[in-house]
């Protein structure tokens, strides 16, 4: 079989799984099978498919068929505009996060410019918003937190991949309960999912991606109603606060930012389909 006969087939089987992104999630799998990229993949089309390759593509299209996700299955996820190891221990990286890391960079550096700062990443899962925001801010101090300490440990792997391991602090603990004294900025994509929303998902996220980081409890904001109890003891004066949330939370959410802090500006900020999706508190 030559390379473009595979990569149709893999396109038509993982389309089974209701992929709506079949094609791409394929030639992922392929570029694994034959440990190259896709500028040589696609130079490759009319090579004949080494055997031991399309036997090892046709075990990773078994396990896509079965709903793990292609993320899991190579073992790495984009996100911006980097790579990061990825596992079950944590999240898979999604594109709409980008948009909160965009804010927190802008803030800082508007706010901030040279000067040195802290900046908290609550939940940091495999660590892509502490390392996006020390990669592009380098003058920010960053700590990440997070329950699990095998995401930390993916965490952890990835700030050594992305020379950052020195700049960030990686503290296991609840939300801002490890955090001592005050940070300028608290980040936080912590799980908003209502526990029904969440028993809808489909399968490759119900199914393998952990549950305590999607599922946010009934209404969805158990997680980020704790942050917003703490942050006030923990966010310093002149700060700022950003916390993904769901695209029907924006209302609840700003209720919760103008209880915890009433004097400071609140805002919901949108994605890049429009939807609600970071609340942000100036102090």
């Amino acid at each position: 079989m030559i390379i473009t006969e595979a990569l149709r087939r893999g396109t038509r089987l993982i389309q089974s799984t209701g992929s709506d992104e079949a094609r791409l999630e394929a030639e992922l799998l392929l570029m694994h099978a034959i440990k190259t990229d896709r500028v040589h993949l696609y130079q490759r089309l009319q090579d004949e498919l080494p055997a031991r390759a399309s036997d090892y593509y046709q075990r990773l299209l078994d396990r896509r068929l079965v709903h793990e996700p292609t993320p899991y299955i190579v073992g790495h996820k984009e996100f911006f505009g980097m790579e990061f190891e990825v596992t079950r221990a944590a999240l898979i990286p999604r594109p709409e996060t980008e948009t909160l890391v965009e804010l927190i960079i802008a803030f800082a550096r508007e706010r901030y410019g040279d000067s040195r700062f802290t900046a908290v990443d609550v939940g940091t899962g495999s660590g892509v918003i502490a390392i996006a925001l020390a990669s592009e801010l380098p003058n920010a101090r960053v700590i990440a937190t997070d329950v699990s300490k095998r995401a930390t440990a993916v965490a952890r792997r990835n700030a050594e991949r992305h020379d950052v391991a020195t700049r960030i602090e990686f503290v296991d603990g609840d939300t801002l309960q490890p955090v001592e004294g005050r940070a300028e900025i608290i980040a936080a994509n912590l799980p908003y999912l209502t526990t029904d929303d969440w028993l809808a998902t489909p399968p490759e996220i119900r199914e393998w991606e952990p549950r305590r980081a999607l599922d946010g409890s009934v209404g969805g904001l158990r997680c980020i109603r704790r942050l917003f109890r703490q942050a006030p003891q923990k966010l310093a004066r002149n700060g700022a606060l950003f916390a993904e949330i769901g695209d029907r939370q924006g209302a609840a959410a700003r209720s919760l930012a103008a209880e915890a802090f009433p004097e400071a500006e609140v805002e919901v900020r949108p994605d890049l389909a429009g939807r609600d999706r970071v609340i942000c508190v100036y102090s």
